[in-house]
């Protein structure tokens, strides 16, 4: 017996017991190969008496799985010489239990999508009511069950900074930075947190830090005028409002950003 007959016989005498541990697809995929390893070669009599009486068989077991008839409720039959149909027969139902796979995935995805935004309008809830330590229980399992989501620790942290709980805001999208080193927006919103925490040091390198990644943001820039205002850096925030009407010369707030800080220079 060639070495493909050996492998197919494996893989059709494996149905059985896949079936029994739930895996339908590996199960199904296993009765397709094999049968078309059969097809493939040349057959002796005793090989092919072997393999029809292995086929009967897994006909047997995919007819005999309950769950498995709800998916394909029809009667799978094997006759000896209609390989070639019962070949078909698998394509089909592989086919079917790769559809039911992609509606339960997306059952799924719709059921955690849920619960993450029920878990969201929970902790905000809390915030709303001043029971911050709730909040934060909520939200850090949140963070810890979709660890590496940027965008949902960015909504938690604008959710802090909301509610002036700074030190949060920052501590999240601090680790949020970790997870892309790259996201220009969590630079801004960083810079904007540690302003309202009157770090302005600490903000002045978070904006530098960015500008290293790109030039060319008016919006980060205003807001890097916008620390310098709080700091009273005058020369610093007219230079930022420059930039960023060079970037963007209709840019009215920039334009009065400007002009505000060159009166504070005389």
């Amino acid at each position: 017996m060639s070495n493909e007959l050996i492998q197919a016989r494996k893989k059709l005498t494996s149905v059985g017991s896949l079936l029994k541990k739930g895996k339908y697809m590996p199960a199904a995929q296993a009765a397709h190969d094999g049968t078309l390893a059969m097809l493939r070669q040349t057959l002796m009599k005793a090989e092919r008496s072997e393999f029809e009486d292995m086929l009967r068989k897994v006909a047997y077991n995919l007819n005999s799985d309950k769950k498995l008839r709800q998916v394909y409720p029809l009667v799978i039959s094997y006759d000896p010489g209609k390989e070639k149909e019962f070949l078909e027969a698998m394509k089909e139902l592989l086919r079917l239990l790769q559809e039911k796979m992609n509606e339960d995935a997306q059952v799924d995805i719709a059921a955690i999508e849920a619960r993450r935004t029920d878990s969201l309008l929970k902790g905000q809830e809390f915030l709303d009511q001043g029971e911050f330590d709730k909040a934060k229980g909520i939200f850090d399992k949140l963070i810890s069950e979709f660890g590496g989501d940027v965008d949902l620790k960015a909504d938690i942290a604008d959710r802090y900074l909301n509610a002036e709980r700074y030190q949060d805001a920052f501590n999240l999208l601090d680790d949020a930075l970790r997870d892309d080193p790259n996201a220009l927006f969590l630079y801004n919103r960083i810079g904007i947190v540690l302003r309202k925490m009157k770090d302005f040091e600490t903000a002045e390198k978070y904006y530098l830090k960015a500008l290293t990644i790109t030039d060319s943001d008016e919006y980060l820039l205003f807001n890097m005028g916008r620390l310098y205002y709080d700091w009273k850096k005058w020369p610093k925030m007219a230079k930022a409002a420059e930039h960023a009407l060079d970037i963007n010369p209709k840019f009215k707030e920039a334009a009065k950003m400007l002009a505000f800080a060159s009166k504070k220079m005389g």
